[in-house]
């Protein structure tokens, strides 16, 4: 019963050496750690949604098509265009869409690409809409 006998009523030890440890320090000692590396991205990354690339019928193919050829009859005046198109996602099925509005600075029919001023490349497989 009188193991602490000696020392329980000594005054707390202060060391003239090493400065106090805040106590965000302290309490970091004690936070779980991660023991599967990169466990809570790959959740994350399953739980991220994607949406699957639409398959346009003839006729909206067909305004396309002829919204094309308007801007490539006007392509000298880079006419402005705001294109909707499908991106497809690096690491799982499917992509998302997105909307972007720039000047046309060439259609690359050879590559069924569009090449805008903003720098992007879009491929005409991919485009849903294009108003100008």
């Amino acid at each position: 019963m009188n193991n602490y006998s000696d020392i329980i009523n000594l005054p707390h030890h202060i060391s003239s050496r090493h400065p106090r440890m805040s106590i965000e320090a302290r309490a970091a000692q004690f936070a779980p750690f991660a023991a599967l590396n990169g466990y809570g991205y790959a959740i994350a990354e399953t739980a991220r949604l994607t949406n699957s690339k639409i398959e346009l019928d003839e006729e909206t193919k067909l305004i396309i098509n002829d919204k094309l050829n308007i801007i490539n009859t006007h392509i000298l005046e880079k006419p402005l265009a705001t294109i909707t198109y499908f991106i497809p996602d690096k690491k799982k099925t499917g992509g998302s869409y997105t909307s972007t509005t720039s000047n046309v600075k060439h259609i690359d029919l050879s590559n069924n690409i569009i090449l805008l001023t903003n720098k992007n490349k879009i491929n005409i497989g991919d485009i849903i809409n294009i108003e100008i």
